[in-house]
């Protein structure tokens, strides 16, 4: 991640074209992962600009990084955390805001047709529902976010071993789900179909 480390020099340094470039790199993947923790898109939106206030104003104490996007996440993860527990003590929005990421996987979109996408969505939500909240957050670093095991870690505050086991025991646990449920065998078909 050499390209990071300039970029982030770059920011540092004051360049704006860096800060567009990081803005709008990493924009939408910020948002995406806020909307696994609130529905509220005007709430996500002023605590990524509040982020990156954050970082332009303090920015040339930041300390180095060599990947940009996981630097951001944490922060951002952080940042939302923090301002959704004071929305919670000023308005009592316990409702409305929820801690554990509702992951939904987008390659599963991609293998599923139009008409069976309602059932089959159905049954992987059934099925990440008996996944403990640690096996979701890390099936979502792992295959939605594209975290590596180090970054994951990092992440969850976990070994790179408890990472490790966490992902084949999630994959292992959807895989007796989906094979009982029948939909597993209809995805790898659909898949076969696609090649």
């Amino acid at each position: 991640m050499k390209e990071d480390k300039y970029i982030w020099e770059e920011f540092k340094n004051e360049k704006d074209q860096a800060l567009s470039y990081i803005y709008h790199q990493h924009i939408d993947f910020l948002f995406s992962y806020g909307k696994k923790f609130t529905k509220d898109k005007d709430f996500l939106m002023d605590v990524i600009q509040d982020l990156f206030y954050r970082l332009i104003k303090s920015r040339k104490n930041l300390g180095e990084t060599d990947n940009i996007r996981l630097y951001l996440l944490k922060s951002f993860q952080r940042m939302l955390i923090r301002e959704i527990d004071r929305s919670k003590k000023q308005a009592d929005l316990l409702n409305q805001y929820r801690f554990e990421p509702e992951i939904v996987f987008s390659i599963e979109e991609n293998l599923i047709g139009d008409e069976e996408r309602s059932k089959a969505l159905s049954f992987i939500q059934q099925g990440m529902k008996a996944l403990n909240s640690k096996q979701r957050e890390v099936l979502y670093y792992k295959y939605t976010c594209g975290l590596t095991y180090p970054e994951i870690c990092e992440m969850m505050s976990i070994t790179p071993d408890s990472a490790r086991q966490l992902v084949s025991r999630a994959i292992h646990s959807m895989k007796k789900y989906l094979s009982t449920n029948d939909i597993f065998l209809m995805l790898i078909f659909k898949k076969l179909k696609t090649l």
